[in-house]
């Protein structure tokens, strides 16, 4: 029995509850025995509840050995004190959530909002937009890619017929979105302005000087103040079906002509409608005659500037030039539908 005593009472002072009771005698040693064995039922009770507190058990049943017991109270205090720390920390996580729940459900109604307002815009801009019937009675072979890089969009394109001339014309406005589709607005009406006040003088770079004056004025009037330029780049295009003429005048947009086959750039000025840099400009008119099968093609800069291949780069002129030339021979609606193709392979590439 006293072998058996002092196992067990090495093991308790290594830190390990003995597994086993001491044998009981009916002497001195047996009580001793008793004892020890009180003791090592208090150690593995202690045990097991700091073990179901370290895994998160706050509420498990314990109840001190004694009213002595200080080890048993501290422990019940620290179960509780961590009860309590994981509850707040739980309402902590669920308040967080919740208002994060909110602001993504207050952010999906701006954004409704928002999304709501622009397609409302796109609805207004597509106002100024020519209808498909104005421009097929206008010009029978023809076809008109118009693909904004957001909802709405910068760009425009123009057509207009007064008498045996034909105004045709691309405009491409500042920035992108919303502020590109107010300059839209602010560009159409500025050009009509400018068609109405020159009907009997019909000519491209009239119309363009005129346009580009109002568009300083209106545009640019607090440039004093303002660091901000607003223009607009442009080709436009008189086509007088009597003498089977083109004029062209051009703000920054070249404008290509396919004659028997070959590719012409007919150059711009290179400055933009509204700009205040330059002073006064005098667009340049070019006049050339148009043969039957002759094909004339506008654009802004959207698409020669996409972004796309295997490398990430720009579509670029010399690619667009090409690609106008090996298409050039086939219907437009045929060519119209190349360019989508083409578009999408190279953005897809990126």
């Amino acid at each position: 029995p006293v072998q058996e005593l002092k196992k067990a009472l090495l093991s308790l002072g290594r830190g390990v509850v003995p597994n086993k009771s001491v044998r009981i005698t009916n002497d001195e040693i047996g009580e001793m025995s008793v004892a020890l064995n009180s003791l090592v039922a208090g150690f593995k009770q202690t045990t097991d509840f700091a073990d179901q507190v370290g895994q998160g058990n706050f509420d498990y049943p314990y109840t001190p050995l004694s009213e002595d017991d200080k080890l048993g109270e501290a422990l019940l205090v620290m179960a509780k004190k961590l009860g309590d720390n994981e509850r707040y920390l739980e309402k902590q996580v669920q308040d967080r959530t919740q208002e994060v729940v909110q602001q993504s459900e207050r952010i999906n109604e701006l954004y409704k909002d928002i999304t709501a307002s622009i397609r409302y815009a796109k609805r207004l801009q597509e106002t100024i937009l020519p209808p498909e019937k104005l421009i097929s009675d206008m010009f029978p072979d023809h076809f008109v890619q118009f693909r904004p890089k957001d909802i709405v969009s910068g760009d425009f394109y123009y057509f207009r017929e007064i008498g045996h001339k034909k105004v045709f014309a691309v405009v491409d406005s500042t920035g992108h979105g919303v502020p590109g589709a107010f300059m839209s607005l602010v560009g159409f009406n500025g050009l009509n302005q400018a068609v109405r006040d020159n009907e009997n003088n019909l000519e491209a770079n009239v119309l363009l000087n005129d346009f580009h004056l109002l568009a300083k004025e209106n545009l640019n009037k607090s440039q004093e103040y303002n660091n901000v330029r607003d223009s607009m780049d442009m080709a436009l295009c008189i086509f007088d079906t009597e003498t089977r003429t083109l004029e062209y005048a051009g703000a920054k947009i070249p404008l290509y002509l396919v004659k028997g086959g070959k590719l012409q750039e007919v150059k711009p000025n290179k400055v933009s409608i509204g700009s205040v840099e330059h002073g006064d400009v005098e667009f340049v008119k070019h006049t050339f005659p148009i043969d039957i099968g002759d094909k004339v093609y506008l654009f802004s800069d959207g698409y020669v500037d996409q972004f796309g291949g295997p490398k990430g780069r720009k579509f670029m002129y010399n690619q667009f030039r090409k690609m106008i030339l090996g298409v050039h021979d086939q219907p437009m609606e045929e060519q119209k539908k190349e360019y989508n193709l083409r578009l999408e392979t190279w953005m897809e590439g990126y």
